[in-house]
């Protein structure tokens, strides 16, 4: 090896920068797609929560109920 050589990167430090850059680009997609959905203008965003389904009050006793 030549002394004014830098030495090689060790495996696992490959690994680590090709994972740190999958994940940046992961993220970078999501906002990109997150983004095109807010931008369209048909669309609400975030959408409104749904309704819960009604229910009898006879069905909101708690099953296994024990009496004292």
């Amino acid at each position: 090896m030549n002394p004014t050589q830098l030495p090689l990167p060790s495996l696992i430090a490959i690994e680590r920068e090709v994972a740190a850059d999958a994940r940046e680009w992961g993220r970078q997609r999501l906002a990109e797609k997150l983004q095109q959905l807010a931008d369209e203008p048909s669309q609400v965003f975030p959408p409104p929560p749904a309704q819960a389904p009604r229910v009898d009050a006879a069905q909101r006793v708690r099953r296994n109920h024990r009496h004292r």
